[in-house]
């Protein structure tokens, strides 16, 4: 097989995944095999609510122990799911279902038949159940991961948030030396492997101009000393600046990567910026795990106006 397969987990069943995704595949080719993980009921059901025709060819699940055995354009591995109608509304009952797609998805990665992984949204709310703050956690746990980011990235900027989908109140107890390091080496890591070149990481501050009325200033304590830390180890890093002011046009070109204290500080500005020019990647796993940058939609689900080109963005960076 000359590309690798990339897998795909649909995740949520009743989300605007399967509407994308048929989108996505229409008017696009692909150089590698793409291996969908879903319901082939459903997905048959979806694509006929939709008034799609799609073309695909059912495999099993041991790929690699078939020898020369072909993949298609469009592959699925069904993962039995019943379900009345064509979506519903989200809630706990696909949360087995979705599990099992993820369990999947993972052994073919530890298999090596594939080292691209994309899944599609899930409903935090009903899958996670706050036992994960996200996939990104979900799937560090479920390979063993110690150390990963969260990445949005766009080819102009892409953000990292220091803490994920946590309370706001939460995250100073979070921010520490530790989690700024292990970040920065996994960015500066991954551009290098990825796009052989030398990352230029920006750092925005937690308090408002960096400024602080309290005695613990984190920027003055925390941040600013581990930025000059990092400096000496030669990565090309500055800051903390100041968040109101660093997505400023003439200050975010400066950067390749502008790393926030949480989430909503880097993640708002990048949409507004990008809209669905973004895909989310995890760094640090044992394979390479992108997303789309949106949830479920669930006011969406059905309609046919859902926009497919984070998917798209997501399928063309695996496509090596």
């Amino acid at each position: 097989m000359k590309f690798k397969p990339i897998i795909i987990v649909a995740g949520e069943p009743n989300s605007i995944f399967s509407e994308i995704f048929f989108k996505t595949i229409k008017k696009n080719q692909f150089k590698s095999p793409l291996v969908l993980i879903c319901s082939k009921d459903l997905f048959v059901k979806q694509a006929k609510f939709l008034k799609q025709k799609i073309n695909f060819n059912e495999i099993k699940q041991n790929i690699k122990e078939k020898r020369n055995y072909k993949l298609q354009k469009i592959n699925l591995i069904n993962v039995d799911y019943k379900q009345a109608k064509a979506f519903q509304k989200i809630s706990s009952k696909s949360n087995n279902y979705i599990n099992n797609c993820f369990k999947i998805g993972l052994e073919l990665m530890k298999s090596g038949i594939s080292n691209k992984f994309i899944n599609g949204p899930i409903s935090k709310k009903h899958f996670l159940k706050n036992k994960f703050n996200g996939i990104t956690e979900y799937l560090a746990v479920k390979s063993k991961t110690k150390k990963f980011a969260m990445i949005i990235y766009n080819k102009k900027l892409s953000v990292c948030p220091l803490t994920t989908h946590i309370p706001i109140k939460y995250v100073t107890k979070i921010i520490n030396k530790f989690e700024i390091i292990n970040k920065v080496k996994l960015i500066s890591n991954f551009w290098k492997k990825k796009f052989n070149t030398k990352v230029k990481i920006g750092v925005a501050g937690l308090n408002p101009h960096c400024e602080s009325i309290d005695k613990f200033n984190e920027d003055k304590k925390i941040i600013l000393p581990t930025i000059n830390q990092l400096k000496k180890i030669n990565i090309n890093i500055s800051g903390p600046h100041s968040a109101d002011t660093i997505f400023l046009k003439r200050n975010r070109k400066k950067f390749n990567l502008i790393i926030g204290m949480y989430h909503d500080q880097v993640l708002t500005p990048i949409k507004t910026l990008f809209e669905y020019d973004a895909i989310n990647i995890t760094l640090g796993l044992p394979f390479i795990r992108v997303s789309p940058d949106h949830g479920p939609n669930e006011k969406m689900i059905g309609k046919n106006i859902s926009n497919p080109h984070s998917l798209l963005k997501s399928i063309r960076f695996l496509d090596f």
